[in-house]
């Protein structure tokens, strides 16, 4: 790989340009899913490529193959400097770097039990034992369950100096259970919606998970909400569990400090931001105990957003979004870091393949846990009037990341600090940050757990990429509920 890349950035450089790297990536993923007791989706797939991008005259180049034959590698990086050459010639201003000292590493992400190395007819077998489960609950009309399995291999090389080798085994798994009755479609998801947990582990994920022994405790709790009331109307406490919290901070955190939607370089999928540059280190984003943090170094976990080094081969970095309520920074790369005063990257490019540009990407955006000891139940005991939301079942923002609403799958009604009744059909809508500044409480460490989202999408051509979010229960106060489900 490395004489791959060598003949690559000689060859950029032979061309005229000022800086250039090569990513060459080996990307393997195994997908499984079972629906209502036969196999609904099983692939099998691995690709391998090399990307180049280039600055030429103050302007980017990219080109990519998965031809490695050197005549190639020499063409495609020929082809990113022509291409920087033209885009120079439109170009508002030069792109400027900013330092980072290269590295020579290799690094591989906790992996126990190569998930690749566990055969197929195990997992289907497994999914069988699940679906089975779900489907012994009377009332259940649908059973869907799903393993997820990655290996990324990465080398990134540059003109700089750069020699780095990352690799990231990534698990996830869950599953979704459906019962129709009398018009209505209620639903339950564990351990998570949208396809479950996802983290940078290997198949031991799947024996933390316990997903047979989770099956029939979810399915009948899928079925009780036929027999749940309506999901009330009015101002309400609110408590959010880490799973819900998690989305919550993904949406009206996440990619609002992206900055290239701030600067207006990107606006696909999620649109732009409210967060503009005079907000920074201004903005009371949230209440006191609001702490968020943008963090891939791997002892933050292992989160999809966990890595040694970004795909500009930045080290991995813990970055203060929020501190004590007050808005202290943005995702950041190489070229934009100058932009809000920042003398490095805060080391968050990343790219889906290798043939892909990398872009400003989440790592794992997480809200710090309260320094207190506080469990759900002790959460819940000190609240008089409101409402316990659980699990993700869609989402609606506005193209600022501002105007919200959320709806999800299973809620539960306090009163006196007790779960007096099951409600369906909760929801809950908000200002981002009037919501961030009526958190009074969050749960301590030995609640929180980091979540993985596997299908984040941004720019076009379009990537689909993984992020972390790492969460505690919290609650809010007198937040607007149940307005999307009106009687």
């Amino acid at each position: 790989m490395k004489d791959l890349a060598a003949h690559a950035l000689e060859t950029a450089r032979n061309r005229g340009a000022t800086y250039g790297d090569v990513r060459v990536v080996d990307d393997r993923h195994r997908a499984l899913m079972t629906k209502n007791g036969k196999v609904a989706h099983a692939s099998d797939s691995e690709t391998l490529g090399l990307g180049v991008r280039v600055i030429v005259n103050g302007a980017w180049g990219f080109s990519a193959t998965d031809d490695l034959r050197q005549e190639s590698v020499e063409r495609t990086a020929a082809e990113a400097v022509q291409i920087a050459r033209a885009s120079a010639k439109v170009k508002d201003k030069p792109w400027h770097l900013a330092d980072e000292k290269p590295v020579v590493k290799d690094w591989a992400s906790p992996c126990r039990i190569d998930p690749f190395s566990v055969p197929v007819d195990q997992n289907l077998h497994l999914l069988a034992q699940i679906d089975e489960a779900l489907r012994a609950v009377p009332g259940v009309t649908l059973a869907e369950a799903n393993l997820n399995f990655r290996r990324h291999e990465q080398w990134f090389y540059s003109t700089e100096g750069a020699d780095i080798h990352q690799t990231r085994h990534t698990t996830g798994a869950g599953f979704d259970v459906y019962s129709f009755a009398e018009h209505e479609i209620q639903k339950r998801s564990f351990p998570n919606s949208f396809g479950g947990q996802f983290q940078n582990k290997g198949y031991e994920l799947i024996e933390e998970l316990d997903l047979v022994g989770n099956a029939r405790r979810v399915a009948e709790e899928c079925v009780a909400l036929h027999k749940a009331e309506q999901c009330p109307q009015g101002e309400y406490d609110l408590i959010l569990d880490s799973n819900q919290l998690g989305l919550q901070i993904h949406e009206s955190v996440g990619h609002p400090i992206e900055l290239d939607r701030v600067l207006g370089m990107e606006a696909n999928y999620a649109g732009t931001s409210f967060l503009t540059l005079e907000k920074l280190g201004k903005l009371r984003y949230g209440s006191e105990p609001v702490n968020v943090v943008a963090d891939a170094r791997p002892e933050h976990g292992p989160g999809l957003g966990t890595f040694a080094y970004d795909d500009e081969g930045v080290t991995a970095q813990c970055t203060p979004i929020i501190t004590n309520g007050l808005f202290t920074g943005y995702l950041t790369s190489r070229e934009t870091a100058a932009m809000v005063g920042d003398a490095r990257s805060s080391g968050t490019m990343r790219a889906e393949g290798w043939n892909r540009i990398p872009i400003i990407r989440m790592t794992n955006i997480s809200i710090l846990p309260g320094e207190k000891p506080l469990t759900l139940e002790q959460l819940i005991a000190g609240t008089d009037h409101g409402i316990l939301m659980q699990t993700n079942r869609s989402w609606s923002i506005d193209d600022k990341r501002y105007n919200f609403q959320f709806g999800c799958e299973l809620g539960w009604e306090i009163k006196g600090g007790k779960r007096v009744r099951m409600l369906k059909n909760p929801s809950y809508s908000g200002i981002t940050t009037e919501f961030w500044n009526s958190m009074d409480a969050i749960c301590s460490r030995d609640q929180w757990t980091l979540w993985g989202t596997p299908n984040c999408g941004k720019a076009q051509p379009a990537q689909i990429m993984g992020t972390g979010h790492g969460a505690s229960p919290a609650r809010f106060r007198k937040v607007r509920v149940g307005s999307a489900f009106k009687n």
